[in-house]
């Protein structure tokens, strides 16, 4: 893939993977800021506070020139709603990449984090010629571990009271896709 190439667009059946635009700040705060939503996600802020968003969005442009990672909002095809985020961070020298999502609680269950990943999956193995793609998860939420099963992702492993998220100390399952295992068709 051409290095001055722009952030390509995706689409799956129902969705549209686009790249984040600074008006999707106020919405990414809202959607991304529910405790449910950032209570088993490392890295989303509860509360989440003013101009964070914005200043996430911010890096993805330069992530991407770099080729160290690409963010995806997830909206819907039909509606254009925003209903999540999905990237992946990219060790270009190990050919490996880390897939990591969320999706808005009135979305749960609709298959979106799943419909999403495959689709960036592809893209990862495909465009960007990675070899392995993981993913890690807080065993507390088994609703993530399935979405990764889903992608046939092997589960291989658990680090016990790995991430400390608020005040408790969390076991993270660590999952992984190579190659030569994804499934096809």
């Amino acid at each position: 893939m051409d290095a001055g190439a722009p952030q390509p667009m995706l689409h799956t059946e129902r969705l549209v993977l686009r790249p984040f635009t600074p008006e999707d700040a106020p919405e990414v705060q809202r959607l991304a800021g529910v405790r449910e939503v950032a209570d088993t996600t490392l890295l989303v802020p509860h509360p989440y506070p003013d101009g964070a968003a914005t200043a996430w969005i911010a890096t993805h442009a330069a992530g991407w020139a770099a080729r160290r990672s690409i963010t995806y909002a997830i909206t819907e095809r039909a509606a254009g709603a925003l209903v999540g985020a999905i990237g992946l961070e990219v060790a270009a020298a190990h050919a490996r990449g880390e897939l990591g999502y969320w999706v808005a609680l009135p979305c749960w269950g609709r298959g979106y984090a799943t419909e999403a990943a495959r689709e960036l999956l592809a893209f990862g193995f495909d465009a960007l010629g990675l070899n392995r793609i993981q993913a890690q998860y807080m065993t507390r939420n088994p609703a993530s571990g399935r979405v990764l099963e889903k992608l046939g992702m092997r589960r291989e492993g658990v680090h016990r009271q790995h991430v400390r998220r608020w005040d408790r100390f969390e076991d993270v399952a660590v999952c992984a896709l190579l190659r030569a295992d994804r499934p096809r068709g």
